[in-house]
C-alpha cells in the first residue's frame, strides 16, 4: 500500500510539473513574438540584438540553481557546486550555438512578417521535431500523429503562396520571402534542438534531474548569447543601442521596458520548453508550442494590441483552420500516451 501511494504521489507531482512548466512555456510562446514585433514595428532594427534578447535572461537562471546547491550543502557538506559532467557540457554548448543561429533567424522572420503569419510558419517546426525525434530518440508515432503533422505542415505550405496578401505596408515581396525562408529555417532548426536536448538527457551516463536540466538550459543560453554577442560586435550593434533608444516611437523609456521583458518573456519560454521535455518528451514541448498558436492569433487581434502593435494581424483563414484541424489530434494522442505512461 505504502509503495502504491509512493508512486501515485510521484506520477501526480510529475503531472503537477508538467502542468507548471507548460504554463511558463506558454507564456513564452505566445507572449515572445508579440514583445519581439513590438520592437521592430516602432523603430527597433537590430537584429543581432534581437537575437541577443532572446537568451540574455539567461542569468535569472541562477537564483534556482543557487538554492538548489544550497539545500544539496544542507544535506551533504561534499555536494558538488555543479552536476553537470563533461560531456553533457560540451553537448550543451554545441546545442547553444545552434540556438544561437536559430535566434538570429527568427529574428529575421519576425523583423519582416505579421506576428501571425510568423507563428502559422513556425507550426512547421512540429513536423521537423517529429522528424528529428523519430531518428535521434526514437520517438514512435500513430496514424493520428502522422496525419496531424502533414496538416500542419501544409498549412504552412500553403501560407506561403500568400506572399502579397499578408505583406505588411510599404514591405517587397523580396523582404517578405526573405522573411518567410528565415523563419521556417528557424523552425528547422530548432524542431532539431528539441530532440537533441532529449538525446543529451538519455546519453548523459548520469542521473538527469530537474537541476542538472537548468543547467544544461543555462549553459546552452549562455553559448547562444555569445554566438549573438560576436554578431553585435561585428555590426555595431551596441553603439547603435542608445541612438536607437532615443528614436524610438513610443519613447526611450519604454524601449528599455520592451528590451527588459524580450529578455524576460523569452526566458521563460526556454525554461517551460527544457521543464517539458524533461517531464515528457520533446515531441510533447513541440505539440505545446502548436497548441497555443491560436492564442497568439487572438493576442494578435485583440484592439488593444493592434493599438501598440501596429501591424500585427490574423493570418489567412484557411491555414488557420487547416493547423487547428492538425494539432487536435496529435495533442490527444501524445496526452494520452503520456497519461497510460504515469499510469502504468
Amino acid at each position: 500500500m505504502d509503495i502504491q501511494t509512493t508512486a501515485s504521489s510521484s506520477s501526480a507531482a510529475r503531472r503537477a510539473f508538467l502542468f507548471i512548466n507548460a504554463v511558463i512555456l506558454g507564456i513564452g510562446n505566445c507572449g515572445g513574438p508579440l514583445i519581439m514585433r513590438l520592437y521592430f514595428l516602432h523603430g527597433g532594427k537590430r537584429i543581432w540584438f534581437s537575437s541577443f534578447l532572446e537568451t540574455a535572461g539567461w542569468p535569472v537562471m541562477l537564483a534556482p540553481l543557487a538554492a538548489s546547491y544550497a539545500r544539496r550543502r544542507r544535506e551533504s557538506a561534499a555536494a558538488p557546486l555543479v552536476l553537470m559532467g563533461t560531456r553533457v557540457f560540451l553537448a550543451a554548448a554545441a546545442i547553444g550555438i545552434l540556438t544561437g543561429l536559430d535566434d538570429y533567424l527568427y529574428a529575421c522572420g519576425v523583423a519582416r512578417l505579421p506576428v501571425s503569419t510568423s507563428s502559422l510558419i513556425i507550426a512547421a517546426q512540429l513536423a521537423f521535431t517529429a522528424v528529428f525525434a523519430f531518428f535521434l530518440v526514437g520517438q514512435r508515432f500513430t496514424a493520428y500523429s502522422v496525419n496531424s503533422v502533414v496538416l500542419l505542415t501544409t498549412g504552412a505550405a500553403v501560407l506561403g503562396l500568400h506572399a502579397s496578401g499578408d505583406r505588411p505596408a510599404g514591405e517587397t515581396a523580396r523582404e517578405y520571402w526573405i522573411g518567410f525562408a528565415m523563419t521556417m529555417g528557424a523552425a528547422l532548426l530548432y524542431g532539431m534542438v528539441l530532440p537533441l536536448i532529449e538525446l543529451t538527457y538519455k546519453k548523459a551516463r548520469q542521473a538527469v534531474t530537474f537541476t542538472l536540466a537548468l543547467e544544461i538550459q543555462l549553459v546552452m543560453c549562455f553559448f547562444a548569447t555569445a554566438f549573438c554577442t560576436v554578431g553585435m560586435v561585428i555590426n555595431n550593434d551596441f553603439q547603435a543601442i542608445g541612438r536607437e533608444a532615443k528614436a524610438y516611437t513610443l519613447g526611450e523609456t519604454k524601449y528599455y521596458i520592451v528590451v527588459a521583458l524580450n529578455a524576460l518573456i523569452w526566458q521563460c519560454f526556454f525554461v517551460g520548453a527544457i521543464g517539458v521535455i524533461f517531464y515528457s518528451s520533446s515531441l510533447l514541448s513541440g505539440v505545446i508550442m502548436t497548441v497555443l498558436l491560436p492564442i497568439t492569433e487572438v493576442l494578435a487581434a485583440v484592439k488593444r494590441a493592434r493599438a501598440l502593435c501596429d501591424g500585427l494581424r490574423l493570418a489567412p483563414p484557411n491555414e488557420f483552420c487547416l493547423c487547428s484541424s492538425g494539432f487536435v489530434p496529435l495533442n490527444l494522442d501524445i496526452l494520452c500516451r503520456f497519461g497510460h505512461k504515469n499510469h502504468a
